[in-house]
């Protein structure tokens, strides 16, 4: 019975590419050209921020020479695509767009570029939004997200580890020295989750990694909270010269 009502929705609203609406042969998935124009990344990337590196090989532990001038708090990270093409207009889609639909095959993306980074432990959490930020676009896209991701991998997930209560306007258009600024002291630890976080192996997730001072202020946060460690994942990520 379920599967012949499968067929019939499928019949009645057939799948499509999230990123240009063609019909797919699965839900939630991309057709071949949008596909093409994605660029995914692989294993040769910084074991550190996850920046794509010609010849390099992740599991080796290599790291970019920005990640050796200056190390992130964070241990390890990865991101599941660039930010270019149709990879940016997914992420805009998703961000500013309403596509809410879209976190369910980024956290499917998430899960394959994360595979570095998880522990059996994992506690898997969102960057967070300003609440008055929230509330004027009614969802966090990195908290779809991450949730999807911990319901897909059956790991642990807090949606509010952390709380934003500062940085409340946009960071677009920033350069990295005003993003740094602004993000100063503006993410800590939720007082609730404090006994969760204390040793935690904290997983954030956030939309795209720009300059990495959203993430680092979020990852200092857990720090602080005396989680034992951090990493970072990304739905896409800015590599510039690259």
């Amino acid at each position: 019975m379920k599967g012949k009502i499968q067929t019939a929705l499928q019949l009645l609203f057939p799948p499509r590419c999230v990123a240009c609406g063609v019909m797919v042969e699965s839900d939630f998935g991309l057709c071949a050209a949008c596909w093409a124009e994605v660029e995914f990344l692989g294993s040769e990337v910084c074991n550190t921020c996850g920046r794509p590196m010609a010849g390099g090989d992740a599991q080796a532990g290599v790291v970019c020479d920005e990640c050796l001038v200056e190390t992130p708090p964070w241990s390890k990270g990865r991101s599941a695509f660039r930010y270019t093409a149709a990879g940016r207009d997914l992420v805009l889609a998703l961000k500013h767009g309403d596509r809410t639909d879209i976190s369910l095959p980024a956290a499917k993306w998430l899960a394959q570029a994360a595979k570095p980074l998880l522990t059996q432990d994992v506690l898997i959490a969102p960057v967070p939004l300003h609440r008055l930020r929230l509330l004027k676009r009614r969802y966090n896209q990195a908290a779809l997200m991450s949730q999807a991701l911990a319901a897909m991998l059956g790991a642990r997930y807090c949606p509010d580890l952390l709380l934003r209560i500062g940085a409340r306007g946009s960071l677009e258009g920033l350069g990295a020295k005003e993003r740094y600024a602004k993000l100063n002291n503006a993410i800590v630890p939720n007082p609730k989750w404090s006994t969760l976080l204390g040793g935690a192996n904290v997983l954030l997730v956030d939309d795209v990694l720009t300059s990495g001072a959203t993430l680092k202020a979020a990852t200092r946060a857990c720090l602080h909270g005396n989680a034992k460690d951090v990493c970072v994942v990304t739905l896409a990520r800015v590599a510039k010269g690259t």
